[in-house]
């Protein structure tokens, strides 16, 4: 049995939760830890958690694919501000869900004390290679609308004519709850990075980015789940990793030893 049908495997043993179920532990205001995984460990990693956490499942589905289009300005100020350590920073991505089909503009805004809270609405039909805004109806004032436009101009400290795509990232996400439904975790694995400004691409097929979610340092099973796996908190960004990655002549010193610390991780 090769890795990928262990983790399906595995999978079957957990009771799931759906969607709807899952509402209850959004945790849009929450504190983040992040773990690099071999796609190895990841087998182990699940049963330990089986008795203890609910798998999300949607339409008989316990894999999720995902398609995340990251914004930025022409000279990449968000992933600059992540590089230089700006605790005060921000991210806008389009988000799709693709067994879901429901897609998302989301901006995430982690503050001075570590945490983050993210804001999305939906935008139905947006075309998530294109620049091309959606006008929605507000949810409390149906008389009204708001746009991409509006949402980005009252929501973050950039405008969207000042912002452009600048790197898509493809993954597979495993989604867990734990029973007691206080946090969420997501694991990421198959990650794809294209940036369509450089027409680079880079794909990590042993990588597996894991991420704790919790209200607050609530105590968790997971934490020392990974300990048992003699493996240790690493922050890491998706969007600036794959930036990095993709990205010639970029400023990246500060994540060169976080790149060789994944590569090291990864025995690659």
């Amino acid at each position: 049995m090769d890795t990928t049908e262990s983790i399906e495997s595995v999978l079957r043993q957990f009771e799931p939760v759906s969607l709807a179920q899952m509402e209850s532990v959004r945790l849009m205001n929450r504190i983040d830890t992040k773990y690099v995984v071999p796609l190895s460990q990841l087998p182990a990693i699940l049963q330990a958690a089986q008795p203890d956490y609910y798998v999300q499942e949607i339409d008989g589905k316990r894999i999720a694919a995902y398609n995340t289009m990251y914004y930025d300005t022409a000279a990449l100020d968000m992933y600059i501000c992540h590089h230089d350590r700006r605790l005060v920073r921000q991210k806008i991505r389009v988000r799709q869900y693709v067994d879901s089909s429901l897609t998302f503009l989301e901006i995430k805004r982690k503050n001075n004390k570590g945490r983050t809270k993210k804001k999305r609405i939906v935008v139905p039909g947006f075309d998530i290679s294109a620049d091309t805004p959606s006008v929605l109806k507000h949810k409390s004032r149906p008389d009204e609308t708001v746009t991409v436009e509006t949402f980005v101009h009252a929501k973050s400290r950039y405008e969207w004519s000042t912002i452009t795509p600048h790197l898509r990232t493809l993954f597979r996400r495993i989604t867990l709850v734990n029973k007691a439904k206080t946090e969420r975790l997501t694991i990421d694995m198959d990650l794809f990075w294209d940036n369509p400004v450089s027409g680079l691409q880079m794909t990590l097929p042993s990588l597996v980015v894991v991420e704790l979610k919790r209200d607050g340092n609530v105590p968790s099973l997971m934490t020392g789940i990974m300990l048992s796996q003699r493996l240790h908190p690493l922050k890491i960004s998706k969007y600036c990793i794959g930036t990095a990655l993709t990205t010639p002549g970029i400023k990246k010193n500060r994540f060169k030893a976080k790149i060789r610390k994944i590569e090291k991780i990864l025995n690659i």
